[in-house]
């Protein structure tokens, strides 16, 4: 099936690559608080190693195959954390050395995430730039090469607020290294459907770059890509999304009392990123405002995609959802229906909160009307909360690409 990110124009892709980029870190605003409100800070960073652990191994083997820059080596490491959700370009401001093929280094300019854990208080920044990042940026490489070992350098508590870089990192690839092994999610996440879904091939005689195998570049030029290697790009985006939040609902349904609770807990983390991942789309397409504006940026929301793994279609005021892929691996869309229309109407209400839903059907099959109510609903709770994070608001700026030097 064609993607339905193929009728967006190219310059509208190359904005639209790095916003769902953003819009899957900010999963983990959206669901850890209600890990925290169950658990605890310390079992909420466990879920968080679990979740990253457990699908950016398979996701970023996907997107090396699909822009053909696969590899054992640093550079590797480092465009696949350019692709990555963990790294979104900007907001986690990764800056990269290499000193030849298996040393490197990057620091960060600007870190979103630990802005957003600073106001927080010390024992959050430890548990995500001590706790949770150890293990996670080893389970990233380990997609690349096992032997890989990425340490810091310093890195938060900062010891004053103007600090800078926020911190710093080395990555040393070295065959007398212990070679590092998958923790036990990945095992599960990779034979889920979404780790082997088929995207469509990018069309290599389309006009700009059909993928990245040349040089490493310091900012990812999106909009030197053609046209077919970013609609590839965005459907494999909002995979990662799909395995990231796969790895998650394991790790929540490893800890809960019952099933309810982590249908509630993984629900809530629905409705906050459905709600502002469709505002976000909507101001950076400049889509129309109104019923329109909210089906079409249903259309192009990670909900709904890639067509090949989430089987829904817009047609007038309507969203029809058939089975599929998504609904059999539980992911996200499995969440919604005609018993649970919330996640459906904060994305629609971040449009225009007169806006509302109406869905038939069953389980399965049912199909979602678009309304429009006199009154205006005010913002879900779930919204408010992933509104605390600063990527909310992030706004991208404009960046030379320049290729890095092997020194």
């Amino acid at each position: 099936m064609t993607s339905r990110f193929a009728s967006l124009e190219r310059a509208e892709l190359a904005t639209l690559v790095p916003e769902l980029l953003l819009i899957g870190q900010l999963i983990d605003r959206s669901g850890m608080a209600w890990c925290i409100s169950a658990w605890g800070r310390e079992e909420m960073a466990q879920v968080a190693i679990e979740e990253w652990a457990g699908s950016s191994p398979v996701y970023t083997r996907r997107m090396q195959r699909a822009l053909k820059y696969e590899g054992t080596d640093v550079i590797t490491i480092f465009k696949g954390l350019q692709l990555d959700i963990g790294a979104p370009p900007q907001f986690m401001d990764f800056r990269y050395d290499v000193q030849d093929r298996w040393h490197g280094t990057f620091h960060l300019d600007h870190c979103g995430a630990l802005m957003d854990v600073e106001p927080m208080g010390e024992s959050y920044v430890r548990s995500m730039c001590h706790d949770i990042e150890d293990p996670t940026f080893d389970a990233t490489a380990v997609a690349t090469n096992p032997r890989a070992q990425v340490r810091p350098v310093h890195r938060p508590p900062r010891a004053s607020a103007d600090q800078r870089p926020h911190c710093a990192w080395t990555v040393v690839i070295d065959e007398s290294h212990h070679p590092v092994t998958p923790l036990a999610p990945y095992y599960v996440i990779e034979r889920t459907r979404a780790a082997v879904v088929e995207l469509d091939p990018i069309d290599e005689t389309d006009e700009g770059l059909a993928d990245y195998s040349g040089d490493l570049l310091a900012d990812v030029d999106f909009g030197a890509f053609s046209h077919s290697a970013l609609v590839r790009m965005a459907d494999e985006i909002c995979l990662q999304m799909h395995l990231l939040n796969l790895s998650f609902v394991l790790a929540v349904r490893n800890r809960s009392a019952d099933e309810a609770q982590a249908v509630d807990i993984t629900t809530k983390q629905l409705i906050g990123i459905a709600g502002i991942a469709a505002e976000r789309i909507h101001r950076a397409l400049r889509l129309p405002d109104g019923p329109a504006g909210a089906l079409r940026t249903l259309e192009l929301h990670p909900l709904l995609n890639p067509t090949a793994y989430v089987a829904a279609t817009v047609d007038g005021s309507t969203l029809r959802v058939e089975p599929s892929d998504a609904t059999a691996d539980g992911a996200w869309i499995a969440l919604c229906g005609p018993e649970e229309p919330r996640p459906l109407q904060a994305a629609v209400r971040a449009i225009d909160p007169h806006l509302d839903v109406e869905i038939t059907g069953d389980a399965g099959s049912w199909t979602a009307t678009l309304v429009r109510r006199d009154d205006p609903a005010p913002e879900p709770g779930e919204v408010a909360v992933t509104r605390f994070s600063t990527g909310a608001s992030f706004e991208f700026e404009s960046r030379t690409s320049i290729p890095i030097m092997v020194l």
